[in-house]
């Protein structure tokens, strides 16, 4: 990268850093800074550093970067606590995730009546995942119920890996019906080998690494850099490990992920600890590449049509399934409501999208270009009223209980860790 332009990168970096305390629950988020310097560094500075979307450097941020964030978004959330009885995140992810692919796969449909049903289902299942880092506001506020911030992080913290499989399968079968694999049912048998070994390897390299580091750490024989760094060696590993055997690695690394939380509980700490660091910032670098090279030929692209989908996505594909997801919970209209609101698009949408891009000769030239334009709206949308929308639903929340006891969003709440490593902050 040219020294302007990583100038800029840097004085973002240490601005924000020296910031990140008062501006924690300000509309200007980190994401929103990064992609703006993006867009300052634009396509131009880019092309000057010798970098395109297909140049490997790139490849290897945004493979990288998805990896981790597949690997420690699985770490972090035990998957018991969708069998708890304070948690929401079960009927948001069992039932809310397939009628957001369902709703987003039908209004593409309706919007893009050329497109073939598994392009509109593609495009469901990358806009499906949530993201509440654009609306860290929302879980960092102690006066937020407990019930509902454990809902959006648990939501986000298993969502993008739960999709992951879907985004390949459409893929695939979209790859298919446009001639590019051959004979037909190649699609079905490339889709299973990556969906079957993948996890396989995942589970069987997750478990075997993590009681050898769990072991090693209880013997003393870890340091504690080294230790944060064998954890993602693990991840690393299972991303290898399955694409040696013809299986997809980032499926890989979300069932490692899952596995070390179960088989050594004690290494999540330094799992979290690294994706509030290394990982938060290969999330803000790809931003940063989001906001210089894919969002300008988004808003290019941009159209009538493009526009409605996005807005569709950010409210009707969102907002419905969830309250069909939490009907009959006891939670008031207002938290429904709220829940529905706050399902920012964020880092696995544009990871899934880049992801795709490679075969985006084979795909409808709006559909990457759609996903961004969505990423791009909910970045901005949510990130500003996060702080103002949190705050007068606290209110709201405050003024109900005093005059209609009953609502269920004080329930038992179980903390769980937001995927930044900021702390609460109380307002």
């Amino acid at each position: 990268m040219p020294l302007a332009e990583l100038a800029i990168l840097a004085c973002a970096i240490l601005l924000w850093a020296a910031l990140s305390r008062p501006l924690a629950t300000a509309p200007l988020t980190p994401t929103l800074v990064f992609v703006f310097v993006g867009l300052v560094v634009g396509p131009a500075g880019l092309a000057v550093a010798g970098f395109t979307l297909q140049d490997t450097t790139v490849h290897l941020l945004v493979e990288l970067t998805l990896m981790l964030v597949l690997f420690t978004d699985a770490a972090r959330i035990r998957l018991d606590v969708l069998s708890h009885e304070a948690s929401l995140a079960s009927r948001l992810l069992l039932l809310g995730l397939p009628l957001t692919v369902v709703t987003g796969t039908v209004l593409a449909r309706w919007l893009f009546p050329g497109w073939s049903w598994a392009e509109c289902a593609l495009l469901g299942a990358i806009l499906a995942p949530t993201d509440p880092a654009l609306a860290q506001a929302v879980v960092l506020r102690t006066d937020v119920p407990g019930r509902v911030r454990d809902a959006l992080n648990v939501e986000s913290g298993l969502n993008d890996g739960l999709c992951l499989p879907l985004v390949v399968v459409f893929a695939s079968l979209a790859g298919a019906m446009s001639g590019r694999l051959e004979p037909a049912t190649s699609w079905a048998l490339f889709a299973a080998a990556q969906l079957l070994l993948g996890p396989a390897a995942g589970l069987v390299i997750g478990f075997a690494g993590a009681r050898t580091v769990e072991r090693a750490v209880e013997a003393n024989h870890v340091t504690g850099d080294f230790r944060r760094l064998s954890t993602v060696g693990l991840a690393l590993l299972a991303f290898a490990g399955a694409g040696l055997i013809g299986g997809n690695g980032f499926l890989a690394a979300f069932v490692a992920g899952l596995t070390v939380a179960r088989a050594a509980p004690a290494l999540r700490t330094s799992i979290r600890t690294f994706g509030a660091s290394e990982g938060e910032l290969l999330a803000l670098l790809t931003f940063m590449v989001f906001g210089a090279a894919l969002l300008p030929q988004a808003l290019a692209r941009a159209n009538a049509t493009t526009i409605a989908y996005a807005l569709g996505s950010l409210t009707l594909v969102r907002m419905l399934p969830v309250a069909v997801a939490l009907a009959g919970t006891g939670l008031r209209p207002a938290t429904i409501l709220f829940l529905g609101w706050f399902g920012p698009r964020g880092i696995a949408s544009v990871l899934f999208g880049l992801l795709v891009l490679p075969q985006a000769e084979h795909l409808p030239p709006a559909l990457v270009a759609t996903v961004f334009l969505t990423v791009a709206l909910s970045i901005v949308a949510h990130g500003m009223t996060a702080g103002p929308l949190s705050r007068r639903y606290a209110r709201h929340l405050s003024g109900q209980a005093r005059h209609r006891p009953g609502g269920r969003e004080h329930g038992p709440a179980l903390n769980v860790p937001p995927r930044s490593g900021h702390s609460r902050v109380p307002r």
